[in-house]
């Protein structure tokens, strides 16, 4: 019977969301091709930023920084993430009044 310590077990579930996160980017990263090219950008943004993320996540699984630089990371990643959806919140419709 194997025992895991609490840290082995957050260092696998940190590589299960790492993985999670690539497999989201992966199954998206073809479809930027087939946005509005001004719309193009901010996706790549986006997903960039998810790739960063799970490189974060990524490396805590295996060791190479600890969990605080991970939660560090990742406030730093979804303060990004938020940043580029409030970027891309479109501006009110105009309308003519008659």
């Amino acid at each position: 019977m194997k025992v895991f310590t609490r840290k082995a077990v957050r260092q696998r579930r940190a590589l299960a969301t790492a993985s999670s996160i690539e497999r989201l980017v992966g199954d998206r990263v073809g479809q930027v091709r087939d946005l509005p090219e001004d719309a193009r950008g901010r996706h790549v943004d986006h997903m960039a930023e998810l790739v960063l993320l799970a490189q974060a996540y990524r490396h805590f699984g295996r060791g190479w920084i600890s969990k605080r630089e991970l939660d560090r990371r990742a406030a730093a990643a979804t303060r990004e993430l938020a940043r580029l959806r409030r970027a891309a919140t479109p501006a009110a419709h105009l309308t003519d009044r008659d």
